[in-house]
């Protein structure tokens, strides 16, 4: 097989390796625990970037990234909300917005319509997975770096964030499914 043409998917097929994992290692450590995040976060990242630049895009990467992505997020949100180490509100409003945004692309995709993510949508993205790596941190982290403040400060950010692009993708699927429906 050629690693060039497959390097993206073994990237995501790691991603979801990982999630089992953080589920053993979090009562134990939280290093480890934000570690794994991390390395996970960053084969999100770098999956999508190798297969742009090596044209390396398949049907199963398509299908898996963003699955491997709600998958990752959702199960260190479920963690940290069960360990107390995360707000409930702001948890809830992202793993919402990933439900709504997965059956608004589902059903765009099946009118042929492609909604591109947005700039903000990756900042938020971004400002998520350091939230959550922060949270998983927690103690484990510097005291000078306040792990769990600036984890849950993130977090109420990617909320924010959430709400305001979730928005936006419904309004743009509430208008093609009221076109369909004429």
């Amino acid at each position: 097989m050629n690693l060039r043409k497959n390097l993206p998917n073994y990237l995501t097929y790691l991603r979801i390796a990982v999630i089992p994992l953080l589920v053993l290692v979090f009562p134990w450590s939280y290093s480890l625990s934000a570690g794994l995040f991390l390395i996970a976060s960053i084969t999100d990242w770098l999956d999508g970037y190798v297969a742009r630049i090596w044209q390396a895009q398949s049907s199963i990467g398509r299908f898996l990234d963003p699955i491997a992505d709600k998958l990752l997020v959702a199960t260190a949100l479920l963690l940290l909300v069960k360990a107390d180490r995360a707000d409930l509100l702001p948890a809830i409003a992202i793993v919402c917005r990933e439900i709504l945004v997965s059956g608004l692309r589902e059903f765009l995709a099946e009118i042929r319509i492609g909604v591109p993510v947005s700039k903000l949508a990756k900042f938020k993205t971004g400002a998520q997975m350091a939230a959550i790596f922060f949270l998983l941190l927690g103690a484990g982290g510097p005291e000078w770096l306040h792990s769990a403040l600036l984890g849950s400060v993130l977090l109420w950010i990617a909320a924010g964030l959430t709400l305001v692009t979730g928005y936006a993708y419904l309004k743009t699927g509430l208008k093609h499914m009221t076109e369909e429906s004429h």
